[in-house]
């Protein structure tokens, strides 16, 4: 069986107020109930696109039409295993790339990919009863990276 290593650049996108947007998985998927943030995948076809593309693509297709200020440095990195699922795919080895953003306007409109969403401020949650796995090991570096 072969390995598949992918790219998924992931948006703390954060509101006027300092909360931050977290996207809830459904109940099926490699990490059910938990959440996640806007972003995803870089497609093979994207290699040369440019990355503020790529994020800007991810955020449209998962939380709608909205405009934000994307700061394309990045503040956190992590890695994610997906298991190998019998007659669908081998197992994926996630690298998270995570950037930040500042939510200005627009109706928040999620895909089917996730079943709500909330604004939370990071710093006053469980984290480990909202994230698992690689988004739970970006988000602590990032706090522990943005400790004021």
């Amino acid at each position: 069986m072969v390995d598949n290593y992918q790219i998924s650049l992931k948006v703390i996108l954060k509101n006027k107020n300092g909360e931050t947007l977290f996207l809830k998985n459904p109940d099926s998927g490699t990490m059910p109930n938990m959440f996640d943030f806007p972003g995803g995948r870089i497609d093979a076809e994207e290699f040369t696109v440019a990355i503020e593309d790529i994020i800007r693509r991810e955020i449209k297709e998962e939380i709608g039409e909205i405009n934000c200020k994307l700061i394309l440095k990045p503040v956190a990195i992590a890695r994610h295993l997906l298991p190998a699922i019998k007659n669908k795919r081998e197992k994926s080895h996630v690298l998270y790339v995570f950037f930040e953003a500042l939510y200005k306007s627009g109706k928040i409109i999620i895909s089917d990919e996730h079943v709500a969403y909330e604004w939370a401020m990071l710093e006053k949650i469980s984290l480990k009863k909202y994230f698992a796995s690689g988004m739970l090991d970006g988000i602590k570096m990032y706090l522990k990276n943005n400790k004021k």
